[in-house]
């Protein structure tokens, strides 16, 4: 049959991403301290496009996520994958995203009560200059973390009292492909940074403790945001890092934001 897709075209135009958003598909996801699972994602996938060529074969970039899904290869192994995707498609670029909910068990501070903590995560890989001297690639691991925070002002102008709000802190981090840095952790670290963490379940104890905990540690959006650049700066794994933090404001019909990047 003819191919349509690789006819030429004229109009002299690269094109840096083209290929499938929105790919539902089981993901294997490496636990810490705990054995592999496989969960829901949406993928998109894409290869560069030299401009000569009229189009792409959508269907590739689905036939390779399949071929590693069935190998229990696919969010195991993201370079493999996104190789492959670039070799079948005869690609130099090429780039993968996965988007997935990740939960995690997670206790009540005083009663010791576990229920599962749900995070929005991400992996990313990016190939450039696939078989070349020049060859790069990057992996991208990222997580949003939602947090308490309780307004220092309020705190202190207040004869009672302070006004608190969900705060919603959102981590992007890259780091060698030999090494690697847990979910767990990362989410840990984020927490920490925070006013209060979040619980998927409070009895009244735990409510009282969380109440008077963020109390007792006031935090801007700036205080956060720089807390978490310092524990990113920190840790050694990390080459580069984007983190925003965003304050869902309890008084204000607005809200409250920071955002830094390095490296």
């Amino acid at each position: 049959m003819k191919d349509v897709q690789s006819q030429r075209d004229h109009r002299g135009i690269d094109i840096q991403k083209v290929g499938v958003k929105g790919v539902e598909l089981p993901l294997t996801i490496q636990r810490k301290n705990a054995e592999d699972i496989t969960i829901y994602s949406l993928a998109t996938v894409g290869v560069s496009l030299p401009a000569e060529y009229k189009g792409t074969h959508m269907s590739r970039f689905v036939e390779v996520l399949n071929e590693w899904r069935e190998k229990h290869l696919l969010g195991i192994d993201i370079k493999g994958c996104l190789e492959a995707i670039v070799n079948k498609l005869n690609a130099k670029s090429g780039y993968l995203r996965f988007e997935f909910k990740y939960f995690i068990d997670k206790e009540s501070p005083v009663t010791k009560i576990a229920a599962p903590m749900c995070y929005d995560c991400s992996f990313e890989g990016v190939l450039d200059n696939y078989g070349e001297e020049d060859e790069e690639y990057k992996f991208y691991l990222g997580v949003d973390v939602p947090v308490t925070t309780l307004c220092p002002c309020s705190k202190e102008i207040s004869d009672y009292g302070a006004h608190n709000q969900r705060a919603l802190v959102s981590v992007n981090i890259t780091y060698p492909e030999y090494e690697h840095i847990w979910l767990e952790d990362l989410i840990a670290d984020i927490e920490s940074c925070a006013s209060s963490q979040l619980y998927p379940l409070l009895k009244r104890e735990d409510e009282k403790y969380v109440t008077e905990h963020a109390y007792d540690n006031p935090k801007f959006v700036e205080d956060v945001l720089r807390d978490v650049v310092l524990k990113l700066r920190n840790n050694e794994i990390i080459d580069s890092f984007e983190v925003e933090c965003e304050s869902l404001e309890s008084i204000h019909n607005h809200s409250a934001w920071a955002y830094q990047q390095e490296g």
